[in-house]
């Protein structure tokens, strides 16, 4: 993930093309402070997307299961389904008409 520093000051006077920069580009700017620690300009759906998964990875066992199956997908090739074989393995089926 690339950043970009500036200066708070700077950022004060350039809020609007920073924060149109960090949406279009997925760029996390730091804002640097003289006094205080420094803050992170990010978009909304990056940092929820960021602390979901900071969720999801918090349970070891659940990380694991996460993680191996993240391992699996990337491994094997899966033959092409039909949406009616996708529903009856994921036990989903349609209601009666």
């Amino acid at each position: 993930m690339i950043c970009t520093q500036v200066s708070l000051t700077e950022a004060n006077h350039n809020l609007a093309n920073l924060c149109q920069q960090v949406v279009d580009d997925r760029e996390v700017v730091i804002l640097t402070r003289n006094q205080g620690e420094n803050v992170a300009l990010i978009a909304a759906d990056e940092l929820s997307s960021l602390m979901e998964t900071a969720y999801l990875l918090k349970s070891p066992a659940n990380a694991i299961r996460l993680l191996t199956a993240l391992q699996e997908a990337e491994t094997s090739s899966p033959r092409p389904q039909t949406v009616t074989e996708l529903r009856k393995e994921m036990g989903l089926y349609e209601a009666s008409q």
